[in-house]
């Protein structure tokens, strides 16, 4: 079923839209720099700053924003990427032995990076695993292994993956009567807005089979008070249907290295992606399984799947096919750094908004007036992050892991 010492295939060139794809993603978290909702804050009337600070929120629980597709989106890129670093690492004569001791080494150091990130500026021991980075870390090992497998198990995987996290939820029993959802983090006002019922009920906030996992997992390890829940309704065990999310991305990267015609790759994609969200939206209309980002339900892998997928083939049709390419030539910049700009974005993000606003004359700032402040200081803060990158990138400085 595997064979990583199999014969190895001819390097694959390097899509181009791939590399674009993951800038944009990661484009859009650099992104939140701009606060778009603090400016629809200053001017409510406006219908276009309210629908871009949609656009840059996290839905409550139901739903879907363009903010919530970046973390599948990231994910599914890590699978898009698995057939071409393997069969590059074939070519240059890696044993497999290696390959399979570098894959696990990388997945440990993408969770340690997760829960670093997760702790910096925290005033206190803080351990948490619901970081993107963390949370492919945790499912990396095993995405790994499905490369080698023939494509039947990788479905097979996928479908186990999904049914058996839906089972889990489904059959792990709902809060007894007089359960006190104030002391997990849910107000009854959040209850009556949000809270879903009948069986899509097992997958409310802070009540479900991955919180009671994080009340018993998280305190394990160092705290300075008893984890109870988490604010927002993240949880460890997301990871599960990440690894959904990501073996469709390995599933698209196979066809992507396949010898299917390239228009025939594109309708490939936006039929894959067209079925999965129907499907996902099915699962929820039926009331079998919610949407929900926040937990990554199996219905989120399916809805946020269908989208990277069609994502994916205008890319490709756009970038590989018509070889319109110089648009894209920034985000590529970014998106060949994607471990540089999730960490400069995370770490630099601060400082330098606050270097600009120290050493430059905040008039700058206020040109448009006071209300748009923080979408022109975020786009000098966005700009010198890029300008980062493109130094590196001119001197083919790549974070790898």
């Amino acid at each position: 079923m595997m064979n990583p010492d199999a014969q190895a295939p001819t390097p694959p060139a390097r899509l181009a839209s791939i590399d674009a794809y993951r800038g944009l993603v990661m484009f859009l978290i650099m992104a939140e720099a701009l606060e778009f909702r603090a400016v629809a804050r200053a001017v409510p009337a406006s219908h276009v700053w309210a629908a871009l600070a949609h656009c840059q929120t996290h839905v409550e629980w139901l739903g879907c924003s363009l903010h919530d597709l970046i973390q599948p989106s990231f994910s599914f890129l890590v699978g898009v990427a698995m057939p071409f670093s393997i069969a590059g690492r074939r070519a240059r004569g890696q044993p497999g032995w290696r390959m399979t001791a570098h894959a696990f080494l990388r997945a440990l150091i993408l969770v340690a990076l997760g829960v670093f990130l997760r702790s910096v500026g925290r005033p206190q021991t803080y351990f948490s695993f619901e970081d993107t980075l963390s949370q492919i870390g945790l499912g990396y090992g095993f995405l790994f292994m499905l490369g080698f497998c023939r494509l039947r198990w990788q479905w097979i995987a996928l479908a186990l993956v999904l049914i058996g996290y839906w089972a889990a939820f489904a059959l792990y029993p709902l809060p007894p009567a007089g359960f006190d959802y104030a002391k997990v983090g849910v107000s009854p006002a959040w209850l009556g807005e949000h809270g879903l019922t009948g069986l899509a009920a097992h997958w409310n906030k802070n009540s479900n089979l991955a919180w009671a996992f994080d009340t018993w997992f998280l305190n394990l390890f160092p705290r300075e008070s008893r984890f109870a829940f988490n604010g927002g309704g993240y949880a460890t065990l997301s990871f599960i249907p990440t690894l959904g999310t990501m073996i469709l991305g390995l599933l698209a990267g196979g066809v992507l290295q396949g010898p299917r015609r390239p228009w025939s790759k594109v309708r490939f994609f936006v039929l894959a992606g067209l079925l999965l969200l129907a499907g996902g939206g099915l699962l929820e209309w039926l009331g079998v399984c919610p949407a929900v980002k926040r937990i990554w339900t199996p219905g989120w892998t399916l809805w946020s799947g269908g989208w990277c997928f069609l994502i994916l083939a205008a890319f490709y049709a756009v970038i590989e096919i018509r070889r319109w390419k110089g648009w894209a030539f920034p985000l590529v910049v970014v998106g060949m750094n994607s471990i540089a700009a999730y960490c400069l974005e995370g770490l630099f993000s601060g400082p330098i908004r606050e270097a600009l606003k120290r050493h430059l004359n905040e008039r700058i700032f206020t040109l448009f007036g006071a209300a748009y402040e923080p979408a022109v200081l975020g786009a000098c803060v966005v700009l010198v992050l890029w300008l980062i990158l493109f130094w590196m990138y001119r001197r083919k400085l790549f974070v790898r892991i």
